[in-house]
């Protein structure tokens, strides 16, 4: 089992930059596949991005590439999301999670099966 911890949210102006951390407890954290996800207020979670077990490879959705740069550092059990021009609609509150087996599919949220707490991401125009 693994327990998550997302840090580094926060208000930032449109433009601007912010870097979220997600630490992991448990000895098993480099086995993970693990993603970003997020949820504006009113809307449905959606993917942001995932990185395989080893961090070789990275996954994003099309509206999502560019602006945002997931990576992992299995020394510190830590996975990040590096956000670039930031803008109003990527106000959310930004969820990490862990899939232990998988699939395929990551972009959706059922395959995870730990999630952590969540931290508010505020971009102000």
């Amino acid at each position: 089992q693994v327990q998550l911890v997302e840090s580094g949210g926060g208000l930032v102006q449109a433009g601007g930059s912010l870097r979220l951390s997600c630490a992991a407890s448990g000895r098993t954290f480099s086995s993970y596949f693990m993603g970003w996800f997020r949820r504006a207020p009113g809307k449905e979670r959606e993917i942001v991005a995932a990185i395989s077990s080893t961090g070789t490879n990275t996954y994003y959705p099309d509206s999502k590439k560019g602006r945002f740069t997931i990576s992992r550092d299995n020394d510190k059990k830590t996975v990040y999301l590096q956000m670039n021009s930031v803008r109003p609609q990527d106000t959310a509150v930004y969820y990490c999670a862990a899939d232990p087996r998988y699939s395929g599919k990551y972009y959706d949220a059922d395959e995870y099966i730990y999630w952590g707490q969540g931290t508010q991401v505020t971009v102000s125009s």
